[in-house]
Parts: C-alpha cells; structure tokens; sequence
C-alpha cells in the first residue's frame, strides 16, 4: 500500500545540539500557521515527547526498531500520520547513533520511512568547520537525504555570515539560523529534560521557542521540503486478536511521578485487546480503582518521595492490593515505588509502598542505559519461564538483589554482551528497571491480561 504523509527528520551530529528544542518550536510554528501535526521522537525517550505534546497540542508517538519490529514501526507511523499535512520526527542522539549496529538510530528510521533529515548543528565553537561537518554527515551515507541544516547558538551577525558563506560554498541549503539566548533553554536533571508536566512555565518556553524559531527559521521551505518526500510504501497486516477482554479493568498510575508510558504500548492493551484502562494517582489518590490488574510505569519517584510517602492511604492500599493477588506489573520508578524505602539524591530515606522487601538506593552516577534482552527465570505475569523480552534500562538508581527463587530475569546488554540478573518475579508480581513496548511483544500483554482475568474471576467467586 501507499500513502502521501509529508514527513521531515530533525537530527542532529550529536546530543545536545539542540534537536528537542527547533522540534518544539517547529511544532507549535506549524500549530499556529493552521496545519495539522503529527510528532515522533525516535528512541525510546519518554520525556521529549511531552515537550512535542505540549508544542503540537496531540499525542507524541517513539519509534524505536528494537523495541517493535520494523514493519510494526511504519504501521504506527502511518496509522498516527496520514491525516496529518505533515509529520515531524525528532531524532535520537547523532544521526547515526544508536544500538549496536546502528539499531534505532535516526538514520535506521529515517531510511525506513525514506524521510528527508535537517540536520539541526551547534555552531557556537565553530564557524566553516561547521559546513565541512555538514558535509561529513551528508556524504558518510549517501542513501539518507541530507536535505540541509539548522544553524544553532550562534554568537552573532557575522558569525551567522561566516557560517552561512561556507554553507553556500558546499550547496548546502540554510534553513535557519538561531543564535544563543537563555530564553530558548529547557530545563534539565539527571534523566535529562524536566517533563514539560512538572515546569511551571513550560507553555511560557513553548512560546519563547516558537517566537524565535518563526523569526529565524523559514518554516515554509521545511514544509516544502517534507512534501518533497516519496509516496510512502507499507504492507498494512491484519492485527490478529485471539478474543476480546471487555471485561478486563486495569488501573495506570499516571501522574507527576509516574508518566513514562508509550501511547502505543497502553494501546495494545485498550484497542487491541479491549481492556478498560483506568487512570490512578498513587500521588494524589487516596483509594485504588476497582480493577482486576495494575501497572505502575517509570518515572520520577525519587523526586517526588516525600508526597508519595506522605500518602500512607495509597501506599496501603497497593500493599494490600498485591497482598490479595492482583497483578502488578512495575518498571523502572514503578519497581522502585514497590520497595520498603527510597533513599533519594540527597541522602534522605522515605517510606514507600512495600510491597519488596528492601531499600532503593539513588546515586548521582549513571548506573546503567541501553538495550537490553531479558529472558525470564520463572514463569511471571508477563509469560511463561524462558520467554525473551526486548527492552530499555536507563536509571541512577540501585535496587537489592532479589531474594533467592524472586529473581525475575537473566539480562543480556545488546552493546557489549554483559549478562546479569535483575529484577522480581513472584507470584502475582513482575517489576524490574526494564521497559518494554506491548507493541513490540502483544502476547506478553496478552499473558498479562489473561492473569487479570484469572483474578478478577477468582474475586467474583469469593465474593
């Protein structure tokens, strides 16, 4: 099959150079000038989408090839795209950064949906070298279509001047230049940017970046540019569903704390499968919603431990909730929330819901990020013993080591080949660092539901 989806990759030669904030601009640019958007952000970054939501005012989507397969990639890329007059894919990292052999990187999914790339490059410390940098990142891989650059943090007039002249040298097409101002910044912590969630004059920043991005960036010619691109070519597979689970309720902790969650991934529990998502505070929310299963997602807990601690009602009632058999599925700030304690940034301990016996330890040291393949030691919630799944680990955190026979994975690093155990598994309870995409393992959301089914049945019958 094939559509037209006017579609545009904004990449960068390194992290840092400021992807995330022309994206943001462009978006709420676009926004104002009357087109419909569509934003991606390739990876598996939970917070630039946020910043894309607030920009475009829709759902941001990640496209990640390690987390789902490829073809599954371009269907939730045309599924979410083709209604829109333009779709804006934020890279990850360098062009052609990612997992081992390139897995994920910008240049894998800008290939993939044969999209064109701005190269968006931080000329602060350079003037020409930019251009012959350029040039590097156009010709390493002749089959991506460098189509120009965004010049950004420029001192000046006359360093815009300079910069542009070598551009022009190398016919390589400017679509605007941004200089340096401390108005444009977003603001940062150890996982990288604040979520827009927590900034209280995000919508403020927006602004600031759309206004600069309006004067310095000829928006027009990237539109004209992303409607340059091939039709786009994809096999559209009929989703097989072997029943539906209508009657299936599962709470979501979703707030300040807990928000890292891909739209697709909860999707294939909502569209696919039928299941009634409800939406919880274990922040705010006193009592839990009736529901047959739960899934805390990551987040920031550690930033957010004395509110949590402090709402002795919500940590209770997922005690009890885990005590009386309901499934729990936890990653990352979710597994961390299920511990006896945290012990946050600045050496100071709070309760938390303990539903694991132990305490989370955070560190100002990355303690590990990437790829990872788990395959699981006992049968869990998610599927039975040896079932593999792909997935993400990026925390500065440290978790104790689960108790003998409560170990939930062997975990392989795809980078390096590094194996290790990690995570719990007992019973009615899977939490690790780990995060998955449903999209990418459906019949492990499947074995889930069907666990929440099995406890909402046995809940009837006691009842």
């Amino acid at each position: 099959m094939q559509c037209n989806i006017p579609r545009l990759v904004i990449a960068a030669p390194m992290s840092g150079s400021g992807k995330t904030t022309v994206t943001v601009g462009l978006l709420a640019a676009l926004v104002s000038g009357g087109k419909k958007v569509c934003s991606f952000k390739v990876g598996p970054d939970y917070i630039d989408p946020g910043w894309h939501k607030l920009a475009a005012n829709s759902a941001a989507h990640n496209l990640d090839s390690y987390l789902v397969p490829p073809g599954v990639l371009k269907s939730i890329f045309v599924n979410n795209a083709k209604d829109a007059d333009i779709a804006v894919i934020e890279g990850v990292m360098g062009l052609y950064d990612g997992g081992k052999a390139q897995i994920s990187s910008t240049a894998q999914i800008a290939k993939l949906l044969d999209a064109p790339v701005v190269l968006v490059i931080d000329a602060k410390a350079m003037g020409a070298s930019a251009a012959a940098l350029a040039l590097g990142f156009k010709q390493y891989d002749p089959s991506i279509n460098v189509a120009g650059v965004i010049l950004n943090r420029l001192g000046s007039a006359t360093h815009e001047a300079m910069v542009r002249e070598a551009m022009n040298s190398l016919a390589i097409p400017v679509f605007g230049a941004l200089h340096r101002d401390d108005n444009l910044l977003l603001p940062e912590r150890h996982l990288g940017l604040v979520p827009e969630g927590e900034n209280a004059v995000a919508a403020e920043v927006v602004k600031n970046i759309k206004d600069a991005v309006e004067r310095a960036v000829d928006v027009d010619m990237l539109v004209a540019v992303a409607e340059a691109a091939s039709l786009m070519q994809w096999e559209e597979k009929a989703t097989a569903v072997s029943r539906d689970y209508g009657n299936v309720t599962v709470a979501v902790a979703q707030d300040e704390a807990f928000n890292f969650y891909y739209p697709e991934s909860l999707a294939v529990l909502s569209a696919k499968f039928g299941v009634t998502l409800i939406p919880f505070s274990p922040l705010k929310d006193k009592v839990l919603p009736e529901a047959d299963g739960m899934i805390l997602g990551g987040g920031f807990p550690e930033m957010f431990a004395a509110e949590l601690s402090a709402n002795d009602a919500m940590r209770n009632a997922i005690k009890e909730a885990a005590a009386s058999g309901m499934p729990i599925y936890a990653e990352c700030g979710g597994y961390m929330y299920l511990f006896d304690e945290i012990v946050d940034l600045v050496g100071k301990t709070y309760p938390m819901s303990g539903v694991i016996s132990g305490t989370v330890t955070m560190e100002k040291k990355l303690r590990t990020v990437g790829y990872v393949k788990g395959i699981m030691r006992r049968e869990t919630i998610l599927g039975p013993k040896g079932a593999t799944l792909s997935g993400h680990e990026f925390h500065f955190s440290v978790a104790p080591s689960a108790e003998e026979g409560t170990t939930a994975f062997d975990f392989t690093k795809i980078t390096n080949g590094t194996a290790y155990v990690g995570g719990y598994a007992d019973k009615n309870i899977l939490a690790s660092y780990l995060h998955i995409h449903f999209a990418g393992c459906p019949e492990a959301a499947e074995y889930f539901i069907g666990k929440c089914e099995q406890f909402r049945e046995r809940q009837q019958w006691v009842s």
